[in-house]
């Protein structure tokens, strides 16, 4: 193939993976290969002397798509030229002072303030032109709204998300296709959403990297004057470290030894020039500026042997290929699995069992494999799903081929309803995250509610598993034993029978005297005497307990659980058939908990939010502006305070 065509070829790969990384958040090809494509093009370039209009390697970024509005920036945001090796940094600041910082691997951003306000902020998009997410940036952890210089402001930074938070998130997140692959695709999503409500949940950090503008100051020239006075300002700035020729290879050293307890992700480095007025001096290429350049980790690569494909069912549907291979030391620990993401990328690589594989870790943190040396191909691709045989299928969108169960019934679909049976207001068993329970059901060890209760025939896998040890799996297995006392009330709450919340659990079990079998009995008439319930939840409540599989996961939980004996309640019920919503702070008991145990003992119901159907609303605040507040005006209920509550507890008093 002539080297024209080979460059036609490489462009279009990397093209399309880009476009996915940028504009999709997902990806094709790891960082590596993309890294190892871009290399072997840019040598193809100087090789023929050609550069074709579509390179990769003149085009700063990718078409915007959102309905985000956009915005062109003074000045272009350009790429940084990068380098793998110490020494080339070292030829590069030559004998000039230079500034040395973590590259994170987010989104940049650039932040406008005047008169002391934030007043903007734009997201770096395609270098030329960004989108406006100034309500977003406002709702970011650690940037400050309001700061002490009161002149025009303009600085750029990366918005990034901790490797804690995205594990935690991740495995929060109701609405996601998928798992997000990284913390970079995680935090894109979370910047760029059109409704800040859900940025705000995804903890979202701003780290300063430079100054643009900071009219009325004065930095003697040097970047490391900017960065202490952005911190000064309020801003949490990148970790950097200032340099020269005899201390930089040391000072990279160090930056690698603390990749891992950086905590934030990182894809290499960053060297400025110290001196402002000599960096701008130097100009910028099409694509470059030559004041900064980025290093780029040299990853530790190992050889290993491929020993198994391991798939893996997740709540969406999606079953992902894992690879399993004899365990390499890397970056100073052992690692012997990696997520190969989806079918494109194992078939890209011709996966087989025994093949001899390159390993490294993106980042100096997440595991991948870098190649195949041997390429067998020898994987057969499952035609059922690991967790529940179910069919499993292949579908190919956008040219990514996944597998997927077409099983709507699969447990690993079911996750929420496993999550709610563990819940602290069900069964309570702490230690258990969404996330570890769909690796348990990934894994076959539960295959109903009633398996969770033996987790501890799996103590030696569960003890190598990520994040977990002896002694979280100690804790597990205490907090499982726990549970196995329990009331008939939590019980009922933990099965996830629709609107059958915790208050409703409550009232239908004192209704039977907390005895299960008239519980789970109980006829449509029956129910519809209880306060609160309609015709609509005793149908489904009915409906639930008449299903035959149901019966048989009620039946076998049965046999792992104690219901205890429900403490005697000989309250006067004089509130049944009142229902309360309370809000605000509470005075006379510990907590709103405690209140809402009061109005439960006397047949009372507390609900979450004000409707047409709750009969007072609790607020010590009558003129306070709260959504709850201004609800219950506007419908006519009436608002107590806490002492006209305890007043009508105290004597017995039965509202009107």
């Amino acid at each position: 193939m002539d080297k024209l065509q080979l460059m036609k070829e490489k462009i279009e790969l990397l093209n399309k993976a880009g476009k996915a990384y940028y504009q999709e958040n997902r990806e094709i090809m790891s960082n590596f290969e993309y890294d190892k494509l871009y290399d072997e093009l840019e040598q193809l370039e100087k090789e023929t002397g050609t550069v074709l209009s579509n390179s990769p390697t003149i085009h700063v970024g990718y078409e915007l798509l959102s309905n985000l509005p956009k915005e062109r920036h003074d000045k272009p945001m350009l790429s940084l030229d990068k380098t793998k090796e110490v020494s080339a940094l070292k030829e590069w600041l030559g004998q000039n002072e230079g500034v040395l910082s973590w590259k994170l691997d987010g989104l940049t951003i650039v932040l406008t303030y005047e008169n002391g306000k934030l007043s903007k902020a734009v997201t770096r998009g395609n270098g030329e032109t960004g989108e406006v997410i100034t309500n977003n940036a406002k709702v970011f952890v650690n940037v400050p709204v309001v700061i002490p210089h009161k002149k025009t402001l303009i600085l750029r930074g990366e918005a990034v998300i901790s490797y804690s938070d995205f594990e935690k998130i991740n495995s929060e997140i109701p609405d996601a296709d998928a798992k997000y692959k990284n913390p970079r695709n995680l935090c894109s999503g979370s910047v760029r959403q059109l409704n800040n409500k859900i940025t705000a949940e995804r903890n979202v950090r701003f780290y300063a990297f430079s100054l643009v503008r900071a009219d009325g100051e004065e930095f003697s020239n040097s970047r490391i004057n900017q960065l202490e006075w952005l911190k000064s300002q309020g801003f949490g700035t990148v970790e950097y470290k200032r340099v020269n020729g005899e201390n930089i290879e040391e000072t990279v050293r160090w930056f690698a030894e603390n990749v891992t307890e950086n905590g934030l992700p990182s894809d290499g480095l960053v060297l400025t020039y110290d001196n402002i007025a000599y960096g701008e001096s130097l100009g910028a290429t099409a694509k470059f500026p030559r004041d900064s350049i980025a290093f780029k980790w040299r990853d530790e690569i190992k050889e290993t042997k491929l020993i198994e494909i391991e798939w893996s069912a997740s709540r969406t549907g999606l079953i992902n290929p894992i690879a399993v291979f004899e365990p390499v030391e890397l970056e100073g620990t052992t690692v012997s699995r990696a997520s190969v993401h989806n079918l494109s990328i194992m078939e890209s690589l011709d996966l087989g069992i025994g093949d001899t594989i390159t390993v490294y870790k993106a980042n100096m943190i997440i595991p991948q494999i870098s190649d195949n040396i041997t390429r067998s191909g020898n994987i057969r691709i499952p035609d059922s799903c690991p967790v529940c045989g179910g069919e499993a299928r292949i579908k190919n969108e956008n040219d990514i081929k996944t597998l997927y169960c077409m099983n709507d019934d699969c447990l690993a679909k079911q996750i929420k309803s496993f999550t709610h049976f563990v819940g602290r207001d069900a069964i309570n068993i702490e230690g258990l995250s969404e996330a570890t329970l769909e690796k348990l059901i990934a894994k076959g060890m539960i295959k109903e509610l009633a398996d969770i209760f033996h987790v501890e025939k799996f103590k030696d896998e569960i003890v190598e598993m990520e994040g977990f040890g002896e002694k979280s799996f100690n804790n597990l297995a205490a907090s499982v034993q726990k549970a196995r006392k329990t009331t008939a009330a939590r019980l009922l709450y933990s099965l996830g029978i629709p609107n059958v919340g915790l208050s409703n659990a409550k009232l239908i079990s004192r209704k039977f005297g907390n005895n299960w079998s008239k519980i789970q009995n109980a006829a449509f008439e029956d129910l519809i005497e209880i306060g609160g319930i309609g015709d609509v939840m005793a149908n489904a409540y009915v409906k639930f307990f008449s299903d035959e599989k149901r019966k048989v996961i009620v039946e076998d939980l049965l046999r792992e659980v104690e219901l205890e004996e429900a403490e005697e309640n000989n309250e006067p019920q004089v509130f049944e058939n009142i229902n309360f919503v309370i809000t605000g702070s509470v005075e006379q008991f510990k907590n709103r908990d405690e209140l809402k145990e009061e109005i439960e003992k006397r047949g009372g119901k507390v609900t979450g939010s004000v409707t047409s159907k709750t009969n007072f609303l609790i607020n010590n605040d009558n003129l306070s502006s709260s959504s709850k507040n201004k609800k219950a005006k506007e419908l006519g209920i009436k608002i107590i305070t806490e002492n006209q509550f305890v007043e009508w507890l105290n004597n017995g008093i039965e509202p009107e």
